[in-house]
């Protein structure tokens, strides 16, 4: 499930993201009365089994029933998390278009969703999920050029010899970096070259603290905005929290 709007008295129109059907938008009616049919499945980022129906000449499927598999709810939702969360929930609304199968995003989704909700530690760390989503959406949405090549003179580019800047998809190398180019840390450039090799739940185990891959997410979000054209309200959010 992605969001919810109320409209007349008690229905709700509902944006959920499927794994056959790819983005859709539905009807569910009475749904605020009714807890039998829909219950906390229409949570954002529930993953849900649904039954649904297409409605002749009209945009919004028929929403009838909806069975939690999974559910942020389980555990308690921290402000951190909860922002982290609504970050996947804004992202994967605003970027994909609807009725498009993206069954890559959605098996993407899914694994980091089961990192975000882990405990490591007796505490929820979802930073590192929300650096490798960042980095695959990046790279699905064909938005990351090469990773080891400077994007204007395509030299092999070096720890401690990467930028970005915010005008422009891709790394630079020293020399064609522009004057109010960032730097890309060592750590960051080598990690997003691994996370592109490896499931998210192999870096499980690692430290991630909330500055790790801080420059990391910057890069990747800039990339994403310029694509989107807009600012995205829970970066915003994520921001305020240091992350």
């Amino acid at each position: 499930m992605l969001r919810c709007w109320p409209v007349r008295e008690a229905d709700l129109v509902v944006s959920f993201f499927t794994r056959d059907y790819g983005l859709l938008k539905g009807i569910a009616k009475s749904a605020l009365k009714s807890r039998k049919r829909f219950g906390g499945a229409l949570e954002p980022m529930t993953i849900a089994r649904a039954w649904f129906a297409e409605r002749p000449r009209q945009e919004l499927v028929r929403l009838d029933q909806l069975e939690i598999l999974s559910s942020p709810l389980s555990r308690p939702v921290d402000l951190v998390r909860a922002s982290v969360l609504s970050f996947y929930t804004e992202l994967v609304d605003e970027a994909l278009p609807e009725r498009d199968p993206q069954e890559t995003v959605f098996r993407l989704l899914a694994s980091v969703l089961e990192q975000t909700h882990a405990l490591r530690d007796g505490h929820v760390q979802p930073w590192m999920p929300l650096t490798y989503f960042e980095l695959w959406m990046t790279r699905l949405l064909g938005l990351l050029p090469s990773l080891t090549r400077c994007t204007a003179c395509h030299r092999a580019l070096e720890a401690n010899g990467a930028f970005f800047q915010s005008y422009a998809d891709g790394l630079f190398c020293p020399e064609h970096r522009s004057a109010g180019a960032q730097p890309l840390s060592a750590d960051s450039w080598q990690l997003a070259q691994r996370m592109l090799r490896a499931p998210v739940a192999s870096f499980a185990e690692e430290p991630f603290p909330r500055r790790r891959a801080l420059d990391l997410r910057r890069f990747t979000l800039q990339s994403l905005e310029r694509h989107l054209e807009k600012k995205l309200r829970s970066a915003e959010a994520l921001a305020q929290l240091g992350g």
